[in-house]
């Protein structure tokens, strides 16, 4: 048997008199709900904008700033026939320059001028080369084609050399093994961040490691482009860096974490970390009669 069902509302003046007072109630508390609401808005504190990139000190001639997927890199590219560019890593009492800081003291006090000096390649605790090392046509350390882990390893790897007859170049360690260059300076690392024009095989396009990080690359046999980020970057961005903005068919990963670069004076980028190779670009000796 179906049941009436009474429909539950204001069923007399007292009720009906509730009924509006509840609803005023109601009303306030939504009023001044939102007026909460709206002055938290206007009131809370925000984050601040962050502040503009300000890029304070004079760069060394070959260098300037370069601003390329929201990061700051600054890029020295190198004429072989305006200027110097050689690997080192120990001084003459045989020992490893160590720091970019010792190096520049080492070099200014042969009267020697250094315009510009970075990190150049992977290195041992004991500062000595994970891979091929050749200064001023001396092999110091052979070409390492082995496999393990570490960036390094990261296959294709790659050398980074000017050879006797002043060109440089970036090729593979293995087409470096079977080509056998003739070599006045040369440092290996790796990964290979660009190959013939496109980007190492095993890079996201974006990855999760991020670092201060410096390469180099080669824009043709005269042109040596040196490239160290201001902030953490991703090998994916780093790559294309070189891919895209700064014209390299063929470019080199160097180090990350540890990347640094002086002028010859004083740190332009990164602190006093150790280094094990360095490449360093520096003004050309006067004739002597």
């Amino acid at each position: 048997m179906a049941q009436r069902i009474a429909c539950v509302g204001p069923s007399s003046r007292a009720d009906s008199s509730l009924w509006k007072t509840m609803k005023r109630r109601y009303g306030a508390v939504l009023l001044i709900a939102i007026l909460v609401a709206a002055m938290a808005v206007v009131l809370w504190p925000r984050r601040p904008a962050p502040p503009p990139l300000v890029i304070g000190g004079e760069l060394p001639a070959p260098c300037r700033n370069v601003a390329f997927e929201a990061v700051i890199y600054v890029v020295c590219t190198v004429d072989l026939r305006t200027y110097n560019l050689a690997v080192f890593h120990a001084g003459v009492d045989g020992k490893p320059f160590g720091s970019l800081e010792a190096f520049d003291k080492a070099v200014a006090g042969e009267g020697r001028l250094v315009l510009l000096a970075m990190n150049g390649g992977m290195y041992h605790e004991d500062l000595s080369p994970v891979g091929l090392l050749v200064e001023d046509g001396s092999e110091k350390s052979p070409l390492n084609l082995a496999d393990a882990e570490g960036n390094f390893f990261l296959k294709p790897n790659g050398v980074f050399l000017v050879g006797k007859d002043g060109k440089a170049t970036v090729m593979e360690s293995s087409t470096y093994a079977a080509a056998k260059p003739d070599v006045a300076f040369a440092t290996q690392s790796g990964p290979m961040l660009v190959i013939d024009g496109q980007t190492h095989p095993r890079f996201e396009p974006n990855g999760t490691s991020r670092y201060i990080r410096n390469g180099v690359g080669v824009r043709d046999e005269n042109t040596v482009v040196l490239a160290i980020s201001r902030s953490e970057v991703s090998f994916g961005s780093f790559a294309r860096l070189f891919r895209d903005a700064l014209g390299c068919r063929n470019a080199l990963f160097l180090d990350g974490a540890v990347s640094a670069l002086s002028d010859g004076d004083k740190m332009i980028v990164g602190g006093k970390f150790p280094a094990g190779p360095i490449i360093a670009v520096l003004a050309r000796q006067p004739l002597t009669q």
